[in-house]
């Protein structure tokens, strides 16, 4: 009788989680008279979004043992995430996040994670390396090289990921970046950019925002940006540029797509959608084109909901909504504006 086979997951995210509390009417938050309650933070996001396009996802993260910890980690499981990887700690809060809505590109965010965020008291030692070796996508995210000890935590995963995937019978396939740059979380810039030379050593798919990748590699151009990106050796570099679309860039191929005209409610969950999205494209192996069609018809579709978790499409909300939206003309002007 042999051992069963380890269990390989689709995906692993890696980072922050907090509980959303966010407003279900416009303006501004003294004005507001209901709010939802709702899974947040972005790895986490991700890892649901993932889900719901029917990958086996679990997220790497910690919370506070707290009545909002306890409800992350009860509710990630009802998005098809496993909380496996999910730890309390003791002494600190759950962090809880708010905004506000003022469609359709304004949306403010208030962080509350003082004194520290238990999402970056993510340790080395803590680390389910074999799972994270053997998952075919492992999503980071800045924000998690910001604070000690999950700066550490963060460098060995990627560490021991990118060894797994030099390794004979490798099972992963993608290790991803996303550049996930708020200032509030850092001293400095030049702090960001630092850690992210590191981090960009162990990626093969780099995401982020214009303002994201010039703390990454000192470039706002999406053109040069995404080159920049791939002479630090990523194999797919994704440049967000918000009302001007999203360009993907490999050595061989470059695609470019226009946002979708759509009624905007809040922003903020639509580069978590888009990231969930993306999963499932490398997943499936698809073309770069329909990835990238893909991720960003389910970016528009959360772009008009409230939430960001619960807001996350399925396979087929994002078909059917092609289907009626058919992916913009590619954005072949003001690419490299």
């Amino acid at each position: 009788m042999t051992d069963e086979a380890p269990h390989v997951h689709d995906v692993i995210t890696m980072g922050r989680v907090s509980v959303d509390v966010y407003p279900q009417q416009t303006g501004p938050l003294e004005d507001v008279t209901t709010f939802s309650k709702s899974v947040g933070g972005s790895a986490t996001n991700v890892a649901v979004a993932a889900a719901r396009h029917g990958a086996d996802a679990a997220v790497i993260t910690r919370t506070g043992n707290d009545p909002f910890g306890r409800y992350i980690a009860r509710t990630l499981p009802e998005f098809g995430v496993a909380n496996d990887f999910v730890e309390p700690v003791e002494g600190l809060n759950t962090p809880v996040a708010f905004c506000e809505i003022f469609p359709p590109d304004d949306f403010p965010l208030y962080f509350y994670r003082a004194p520290k965020a238990p999402d970056l008291m993510i340790t080395s030692e803590s680390l389910p390396l074999h799972a994270i070796e053997r998952t075919r996508v492992f999503w980071t995210t800045v924000t998690g090289l910001s604070e000690e000890p999950s700066r550490s935590a963060h460098h060995a995963a990627a560490a021991a990921r990118s060894a797994a995937l030099r390794a004979p019978g490798a099972t992963g396939r993608h290790t991803v970046l996303d550049l996930d740059y708020r200032a509030v979380f850092w001293p400095e810039p030049a702090a960001a950019t630092r850690e992210v030379a590191v981090a960009l050593d162990h990626a093969t798919v780099a995401v982020g925002n214009r303002e994201e990748c010039e703390i990454a590699v000192g470039e706002t151009d999406p053109l040069r940006a995404a080159d920049a990106l791939l002479e630090r050796g990523v194999e797919l570099a994704i440049v967000k540029q918000g009302p001007r679309g999203v360009l993907a860039k490999t050595r061989d191929e470059t695609v470019a797509y226009r946002p979708h005209a759509v009624d905007v409610v809040n922003g903020l969950g639509s580069g978590d959608g888009f990231g969930g999205a993306l999963v499932h494209g490398l997943l499936q192996g698809w073309s770069l084109d329909r990835t990238l069609a893909f991720a960003n018809a389910a970016g528009a579709i959360v772009a008009t909901r409230f939430e960001c978790s619960t807001a996350m499409p399925t396979s087929d909300e994002v078909e059917s909504f092609l289907r009626t939206n058919p992916a913009p003309a590619t954005a072949e002007e003001g690419v490299g504006a």
